[in-house]
């Protein structure tokens, strides 16, 4: 995005007639969501929020109008920054749509060169804090309640951008609501058809990574409208009812989990992560950390972390035994490499990422390849181990003992990598071969995560939590305690 992050609200804030900030509770790309509650000592009279009356003195209990008793309220605020689209929001909020997939904002308003939405808040979540995989029934119950609440907006003239997980509001009874949607236009007529399934390529790609690796069916599925198949909600919600039958049935053991965040300081997110089942006997798990100009990382980490799957899927056709598969994941790679490497040179840009991943082989060899410093831990009987190796300055200092390991994360130059993928033509590749255990855990992160966060208290939070979903969570959680300077992406893997 091209205008940055501005400074947030402190708590105690004023914001507009009647609110006032409690605390910023989370940072996603491009919005900042606060608690506020409606006490307002510096305003001689209260709103009533039952019937809209402002002219009350504050001093009284109930409403003159309504007579409706007084009581302290909170909403949720986000607030955004992007003013191109300020207009466009502003014109869905004077609608007065209602909808019950819908989070309608209750006041809208500038101030500080935002744009500021409120709406009730009851205790909801929001869906950025969920880590990957959800079951199969509850993403088909969300891709439904979406496509039905498009398809609303659709036919009341509101067209949207794209759809993401900051988008997405969970109710304590575990309903989800779309709010603080990125609107392009509320016109006064329906959407016309041949626009109509725009959204569905967001929407494709969002509920693609809550599926289960073994859920590749449903994953499947949902590339086809990330790939632009459904011309509109209402097509992609029938074809979603007509699986539910047979993938809501399916469930799958707690043994992998995945989150990616985009820090406390970063304004966009440059991390990227995947997962994909490579046939009966084998999985792959990627993370990858993107670098380069304006969007340039974003969309290097994208190429990766897509082709690296497409190709170490199409590659496990040919793979007879386990000798072969390091070949395959090398040339998994070296394509990998090469895409980005030829996207830059047409864009005439620079672009580059890390890239680490997990191929689990029949469940007992884990093949462990690496350029870049994201890295791949393992965690058997209860001690973290690290699998790979960085390919930076401050890791090879370290190697000739030039500086302690507890320097080298403190050190001015622990961002120089001596090896990325896409910056040349081949690429030298480090593979590992271990032995896996049942039980063993994998966790695979980028520098947001390690370089935050103590290895002693990823250890920890590993051993405490063994449902990798929690897991992952925690583990963002304490990146974020730990200064959140970076992207944050990381996916565990357990050892069926």
């Amino acid at each position: 995005m091209s205008e940055s992050r501005p400074s947030h609200f402190p708590p105690g804030t004023p914001v507009g007639e009647h609110y006032t900030v409690e605390g910023l509770v989370r940072l996603a790309e491009g919005r900042m969501f606060y608690l506020v509650t409606d006490a307002r000592p510096d305003k001689p009279m209260r709103k009533c929020w039952e019937c809209g009356e402002i002219g009350t003195p504050r001093s009284e209990k109930a409403c003159r109008s309504c007579g409706a008793a007084f009581k302290d309220r909170r909403f949720l605020m986000s607030a955004r920054w992007e003013s191109a689209l300020f207009e466009a929001y502003e014109a869905y909020f004077a609608k007065g749509l209602s909808h019950p997939g819908l989070a309608s904002p209750l006041d809208v308003f500038r101030q500080a060169e935002q744009l500021l939405s409120i709406v009730a808040y009851n205790g909801e979540g929001l869906m950025i804090d969920e880590a990957s995989p959800l079951p199969n029934q509850r993403i088909l119950d969300v891709a439904q309640r979406i496509a039905g609440t498009l398809a609303f907006l659709h036919v009341n003239g509101v067209r949207l951008r794209a759809l993401t997980r900051a988008n997405l509001l969970i109710s304590p009874d575990n309903t989800i609501r779309l709010f603080d949607m990125d609107v392009v236009d509320a016109g006064d007529v329906a959407v016309t058809n041949g626009l109509r399934g725009a959204e569905m390529v967001s929407v494709g790609e969002l509920l693609r990574r809550y599926c289960d690796v073994d859920s590749d069916v449903l994953a499947e599925f949902m590339e086809t409208a990330e790939n632009g198949s459904f011309e509109a909600p209402s097509q992609f919600g029938r074809a979603a009812e007509q699986r539910y039958e047979t993938a809501a049935a399916a469930v799958y053991r707690p043994l992998r989990g995945a989150m990616s965040d985009v820090g406390l300081t970063r304004q966009g997110n440059e991390d990227n992560w995947g997962w994909k089942k490579l046939s009966e006997r084998a999985q792959l798990f990627v993370v990858a950390d993107g670098m380069g100009g304006h969007d340039s990382g974003e969309v290097a980490s994208m190429i990766a972390v897509q082709t690296i799957c497409r190709v170490a899927r199409a590659n496990e056709e040919n793979v007879a035994g386990i000798e072969q598969v390091e070949a395959a994941l090398d040339n998994a790679f070296q394509t990998a490499n090469n895409a980005i490497k030829e996207h830059a040179e047409e864009k005439g840009t620079d672009m580059g990422t890390t890239l680490v991943c997990t191929l689990l082989f029949e469940g007992r060899t884990a093949f462990v390849a690496n350029v870049g410093d994201s890295r791949c831990y393992m965690v058997r009987d209860n001690k973290l181990i690290q699998v790979s190796k960085d390919h930076s300055l401050v890791a090879k200092m370290v190697e000739k003992g030039r500086i302690t390991a507890e320097e080298a994360r403190n050190h001015p130059h622990s961002n120089i990598l001596l090896r990325t993928v896409g910056t040349e033509r081949d690429v030298d590749i480090d593979i590992f071969r271990v032995d896996a255990l049942p039980g063993d855990r994998f966790l695979m992160c980028t520098d947001g995560l390690w370089g935050e966060v103590e290895d002693r208290d990823i250890e920890a939070i590993m051993v405490q939590y063994p449902d990798p979903r929690i897991a992952a969570r925690e583990l963002v959680r304490a990146a974020h305690h730990g200064g959140g300077k970076d992207n944050v992406s990381l996916v565990i893997m357990t050892v069926p």
